[in-house]
């Protein structure tokens, strides 16, 4: 694994979520050349041709569309390819179709590369991660999905806005499943060090009360989205641009993404998130805090859940 990123970013499906995070690198400017490849050419070269019109406000960047033959020497290639879950179809079905567009994605990257770090967005990305780090074959730490990253940005957002604090100085994670499943960790939730509940209590307020309320709401923020405007993108594309600013900036940054477990908190054999520093190698390590007994049944019970998709999806692809 490289030492030092040099910044190029690959980045493979250049739909609405794809060419919000390539847009929102760009304004970052943490990024010297994104490539977008698509099975549309027409698109990705759209893309490619409106950011690159705005360059002369931003830190320079080569900005265009190319091929998988463009992995060779890339940092990070970022996975958005798959299809968007309809109405009435179920999680299982979903699952089955991206993970054989992710299968081809692998296949094609790892012809050019096994040194660039794989970054799995699409959905549901934890089954995707697994997927993909088991059939590319590459180092665990090295093939990683976005997990619970926008989950815990927006139970960090709505924390501050409860308790009307600069969302900054709340420190609160969400662990587990991207979805149904996922943990929130209210024994280490802190504002400033002070813990929620006390913070809670010197305010008047009722804590199991705020907790229903504020968790409820995290759970449910990607389908109001989606049912008022028909997608979800400038979340995920400010939380992926995270992502890769801490690999390309090596900042060693604690962020809940997801990656393949063997043994972390006792789970091994599937893929969920976990606080996780992040720098140049992708994952360096899992980082251990400790959380409740109840977390940890919660955490066990995702992961359970978790597998049982993962031998559903085996079963089928058989």
């Amino acid at each position: 694994m490289k030492k030092k990123a040099k910044g190029k970013i690959v980045m493979v499906g250049a739909g609405f979520v794809g060419s919000t995070i390539a847009y929102t690198a760009v304004v970052s400017g943490i990024a010297s050349e994104i490539v977008f490849v698509d099975v549309n050419r027409d698109k990705a070269e759209g893309e490619a041709m409106d950011m690159s019109h705005g360059l002369a406000y931003v830190k320079q960047v080569d900005i265009r569309a190319g091929e998988y033959s463009d992995c060779k020497d890339a940092d990070i290639v970022v996975i958005t390819a798959g299809i968007n879950r309809k109405p009435g179809q179920s999680r299982l079905d979903l699952a089955k179709i991206n993970v054989k567009i992710v299968q081809d994605v692998i296949v094609n990257v790892t012809k050019y590369t096994s040194d660039a770090i794989i970054l799995v967005v699409s959905n549901p990305v934890d089954i995707l991660t697994y997927f993909a780090q088991k059939i590319s074959g590459l180092p665990r730490y090295q093939v990683i999905g976005t997990g619970t990253t926008l989950d815990t940005a927006r139970f960090k957002y709505l924390i501050g806005k409860n308790c009307e604090v600069n969302v900054r100085n709340v420190h609160a994670y969400i662990i587990g499943e991207h979805g149904d499943s996922e943990v929130p960790l209210w024994s280490t939730a802190n504002i400033a060090g002070k813990p929620l509940e006390e913070f809670w209590a010197d305010s008047g307020k009722d804590g199991a009360v705020e907790k229903s309320k504020l968790i409820e709401d995290v759970r449910d923020a990607g389908a109001e989205i989606i049912k008022k405007k028909g997608a979800t993108y400038y979340g995920i594309g400010l939380t992926t641009t995270n992502i890769l600013s801490a690999m390309l900036g090596n900042e060693n940054s604690v962020l809940t993404v997801s990656s393949v477990l063997d043994g972390e908190y006792g789970i091994k054999d599937v893929a969920l998130s976990l606080p996780s520093v992040v720098n140049v190698k992708g994952i360096d390590r899992i980082f251990n805090i400790n959380i409740s007994e109840d977390e940890q049944l919660m955490l066990n019970e995702s992961a359970t859940k978790l597998k049982e998709t993962i031998r559903q999806v085996e079963n089928e692809l058989k």
